[in-house]
């Protein structure tokens, strides 16, 4: 047991401290313990919005302010443990992007990697470096960091998805740098989709046959939702026994290395039948869940969230979660868990 200070040794050492203060030193021994902590207490809180309350705010948003105006229309899902700092968890941030007909969201680019998660609409556009991603419903789009990056929609009804960035762990490492292109749209570089006809069938172009055009650390950007649903299905229909903590789970991967679909980002889907609850499960990674279909229950540290189709849960770091599933449940997810793994980090405890 630590000796008890006397106190005039407390006295002296406070006199001390504030003769320190000044020159910017501080004792360690009075701050060890909120800084080395025995497990994450993360400022992060779970919460939940509801996908037809907030569209509801950006289309309203929609009539008052173009996509050009505002670069980007978004409206930031700020969790209310983080006020002020535009993050849903410490290191990643989450928004609901508005592309109505017609509308152009001028070409940039910057340090952060982000995804496109599409929650409504079909037909618009994402273009990566002069090679367009046309959207559909659930599809996953990416704009890896430092590519150049527009949207545009030349269909008749409105596009949204959540958009998830690195921008608080960009932020953290005092990296970030952004670049406006001189014109609304970078030029046309591919054919629309041609990355995918390359790299998205577990194939890539032959060296010395076909010239590489993507950077050969990141060459796919377009997930579909067409690819991955079924995909999950056959998972799910195959007999393949279910994780009793995750259900049917699949991860996104760079086809380049196996790894995370980005650097400092992960992502996956799940599909738990009706009827299944999965067992308690926590990990180091807060994750930010889309319900793509169904409904159910997600039962953190004890506390119940309704799930609909569409609503956005956030689950912060080191929370212990089951998920229930009323009908046949489908999730998106994305974490920090990529980044985390690279700095040897990331720990889960499954009960």
């Amino acid at each position: 047991m630590t000796q008890p200070l006397s106190n005039d040794s407390r006295a002296q050492l406070e006199a001390l401290y504030q003769q320190m203060e000044p020159e910017g030193l501080y004792p360690l021994w009075e701050k060890l313990a909120a800084l080395v902590l025995p497990q994450p207490q993360s400022p992060a809180q779970v919460h939940k919005w509801a996908y037809d309350k907030a569209r509801d705010y950006l289309m309203r948003a929609g009539d008052l302010i173009s996509a050009k105006q505002a670069e980007r229309r978004v409206l930031i899902l700020e969790n209310p443990g983080l006020a002020g700092q535009s993050g849903i968890t410490p290191s990643l941030y989450a928004g609901l992007q508005l592309i109505l007909p017609g509308e152009i969201a001028p070409a940039h680019r910057h340090t952060q990697c982000a995804l496109r998660f599409v929650m409504e609409g079909g037909g618009a556009f994402t273009s990566v470096d002069g090679e367009k991603a046309v959207m559909h419903q659930f599809d996953l789009v990416l704009t890896p960091g430092g590519q150049w990056h527009d949207h545009g929609n030349p269909t008749d009804t409105p596009m949204i998805w959540l958009d998830g960035l690195d921008i608080p762990t960009v932020r953290h490492f005092d990296a970030s740098f952004a670049e406006h292109y001189h014109e609304d749209q970078f030029p046309e570089a591919a054919p629309a989709g041609d990355s995918l006809t390359r790299y998205g069938r577990n194939m890539r172009p032959l060296k010395g046959h076909t010239a590489d055009r993507r950077p050969a650390h990141q060459p796919l950007f377009h997930y579909p939702y067409a690819d991955w649903r079924p995909t999950l299905d056959a998972m799910a229909s195959s007999g393949a026994e279910i994780d009793p903590h995750l259900g049917h789970a699949l991860e996104f991967l760079n086809p380049i290395n196996g790894g995370p679909i980005m650097a400092t980002i992960s992502a996956h889907v799940r599909l738990m039948p009706a009827g299944f609850e999965t067992k308690p499960r926590r990990a180091t990674d807060g994750t930010i869940f889309v319900v793509v279909e169904g409904t159910g229950e997600a039962v953190i540290d004890g506390e119940t969230t309704v799930l609909s189709p569409r609503d956005i849960l956030v689950v912060p770091s080191w929370k212990e979660v089951v998920f229930r599933a009323n009908s046949q449940l489908v999730l998106f997810g994305y974490s920090d868990k990529a980044c985390q793994e690279k700095l040897n980090l990331y720990k889960e405890e499954n009960a």
